[in-house]
């Protein structure tokens, strides 16, 4: 138990400083290039540690499982992560990155559903309290949404939600480990092929009418350098390869209701982080946001402590 509220600490460290950092080499690299980038260093960081659980758990990969893999990275990986960079074309990555903030809330759902994990008067409470936590910080009253990036922002946190829940159903077997690392192998394989598709002129041609520049020609290798590379490692090995790795890891100790509360850190710590690091100003919204988030963790995080020691 106490490894499991240590395994998503570990990824709340890790997920909170992910855009923190990102500001530091803010439009240095494409976007999914970086995604690219990110889960195919994460695969090879986590590939050694993977190994050794499967060896030592017994199990092997048959053709069902890598299957299920090329799903789990299809999903995640491939879908949710573009479909997220195409929101922030439409609107603020600001807007974005806390509605994807939310999927704890499709979290709790689908792994009721799917997992039929029980959902606690606590988890109701925590839901209710980071969701007007979220609302609060968004400020629709203040802010004229544009409804097509609302709309993508909700459908990338909605498949990552069901890669968080799919994922589990292979954690008990494999590990925490094994399930980043092979989903990561196929969603980078498969942004891969996206981005070579980008490259065929017609493609290119009917993204760049479209007003996705970014999304068309996406680089490879061009924007690297020596400046920017720790950056991009921290991102990778650390957001991607640790961050990723402990969210499983700690599935196998807690449910994946109660994992997914990582995501309400994020809009509450990462202002503090900017903060820190970039001097930027915390409103006033945005500290009612946060104390509303931090109540509604707590209230599912420390009922789960206490039924812990009474069981213990």
């Amino acid at each position: 138990m106490k490894k499991g509220y240590f395994y998503i600490a570990v990824a709340v460290a890790m997920f909170t400083s992910f855009e923190v950092v990102l500001k530091f080499i803010a439009g240095q690299l494409n976007s999914v290039q970086l995604t690219l980038c990110r889960f195919a260093v994460g695969f090879v960081f986590l590939l050694p540690v993977a190994l050794r659980s499967l060896k030592k758990r017994g199990e092997f990969l048959d053709t069902g499982s890598m299957a299920y893999f090329a799903l789990l990275g299809l999903t995640g990986i491939a879908l949710s992560m573009s479909i997220l960079h195409l929101a922030v074309a439409y609107t603020s990555s600001a807007v974005t990155a806390v509605l994807f903030s939310c999927n704890p809330v499709f979290v709790t759902f689908l792994a009721f559903f799917l997992l039929k994990e029980p959902i606690k008067k606590r988890h109701i409470a925590a839901l209710a309290l980071e969701i007007a936590g979220t609302v609060v910080i968004i400020s629709p009253w203040n802010t004229k949404l544009n409804m097509t990036g609302v709309l993508l922002a909700l459908l990338s946190t909605m498949l990552f939600s069901l890669y968080g829940v799919m994922g589990k159903r292979k954690v008990a077997k494999f590990g925490g480990a094994v399930v980043t690392c092979f989903s990561f192998l196929f969603g980078s394989l498969i942004v891969l092929v996206f981005i070579m598709i980008s490259h065929i002129p017609a493609v290119a041609g009917l993204l760049r009418s479209a007003g996705l520049e970014s999304f068309a020609n996406i680089p490879i290798f061009a924007g690297y350098t020596l400046q920017n590379l720790p950056y991009v490692l921290f991102v990778s090995v650390g957001v991607a390869g640790i961050g990723f790795c402990c969210y499983f890891l700690a599935m196998e100790y807690q449910p994946a209701s109660v994992v997914s509360l990582v995501y309400f850190f994020k809009p509450a710590l990462s202002p503090a982080l900017a903060w820190w690091l970039h001097g930027e100003e915390i409103s006033q919204n945005m500290l009612i946001g946060v104390l509303l988030i931090v109540a509604g963790s707590l209230c599912a995080i420390i009922p789960g402590i206490m039924e812990s020691k009474h069981l213990a």
